[in-house]
């Protein structure tokens, strides 16, 4: 099966559940394929969890939940060596951290302490615990929610770990004719727990495989490349996207045009994935803030201003 065929599969299975969000399916899967972790943020009621379920459920890997709270603890996360009294030796217990896709529910409700648990994992897809490392499976995913307007109880994801996301989504209201079909059907509506997996976690790494493997030419590149660097020289930010911010947009790029069937680039993919990569990485000035200008919005005053080149190089 193709990097499409397979993105194609997992966006109609996880769309018996997200209905009206069609887009937001297709940012998610190619997510998905780029082996990138996901931001899902919004007011709660929206579907957000439901979404990181589906999307998990879609898939023949293992997955896992993980609920954050005030009180959990980085083992709970990686996991823990225990000692085992009649081998005079300790064994590493593997935490939930050990799957395909993880999802980490509310994981602005985790303390910073506990939220660091993450940082090594998602940036190299391996976990150390008492000097021992222990790889993860492949692919590796994940998908975290939060929610942005509700400060009790809740610390602020810090600019690293947000750096870490490949993509940060946002669920939004669905129209009213989506909704009210949502509201008719609830009784008999499908749940995560009614789907099964349409793609195996092989089939997905040969997915991602082809992803990774997709032309670059050097002029998308350096689109890329300048769009970064205009965050960094724009008034209303005390710091613009990392280097990773330009991979990032490279590697979301690419998932989009596989998920569409092509094997090249195009600066539509590049302009498509700039909102969901860039504007979490971003960080305002004081006066930005005051003003409330929004990340998203300064990320679109960037791609008006940014020349697209005119040939592919």
């Amino acid at each position: 099966m193709s990097a499409a065929g397979t993105a194609a599969a997992i966006a109609e299975n996880v769309q018996r559940v997200i209905r009206g969000k069609a887009e937001l399916v297709r940012l998610a899967v190619a997510g998905l394929l780029a082996e990138g972790h996901l931001l899902i943020e919004d007011v709660p009621g929206l579907g957000k969890t439901t979404l990181a379920q589906a999307v998990a459920r879609s898939i023949g890997g293992r997955w896992s939940r993980i609920q954050f709270t005030p009180d959990l603890l980085p083992g709970d996360i990686t996991g823990v060596s225990v000692y085992r009294q009649k081998e005079e030796r300790f064994a590493f217990h593997p935490g939930p951290v050990f799957a395909n896709v993880v999802i980490a529910d509310e994981i602005n409700r985790g303390t910073p302490k506990t939220q660091s648990a993450l940082l090594e994992v998602m940036s190299e897809r391996r976990v150390t615990v008492d000097g021992e490392t222990h790889r993860v499976p492949r692919p590796f995913l994940v998908v975290a929610t939060q929610n942005p307007i509700e400060l009790e109880g809740t610390y602020r994801l810090p600019e690293a770990q947000l750096d870490r996301f490949l993509m940060r989504l946002s669920v939004g209201y669905p129209d009213r004719g989506s909704e009210v079909d949502v509201v008719l059907g609830d009784a008999a509506a499908a749940t995560p727990d009614d789907l099964s997996a349409v793609v195996d976690a092989a089939t997905l790494e040969r997915a991602v495989a082809e992803v990774r493997a997709l032309h670059v030419a050097p002029g998308i590149a350096d689109y890329a490349v300048r769009l970064a660097e205009a965050t960094r020289e724009h008034s209303a930010l005390r710091y613009g996207a990392s280097v990773r911010g330009s991979i990032a947009l490279i590697r979301a790029a690419r998932a989009v045009a596989a998920v569409d069937g092509r094997g090249y680039l195009t600066t539509d993919d590049v302009k498509a994935v700039a909102v969901p990569v860039l504007a979490h990485r971003l960080v305002r000035t004081a006066e930005a803030e005051l003003h409330q200008r929004g990340t998203a919005g300064i990320v679109a005053e960037v791609l008006a201003a940014v020349p697209v080149p005119t040939a592919s190089g």
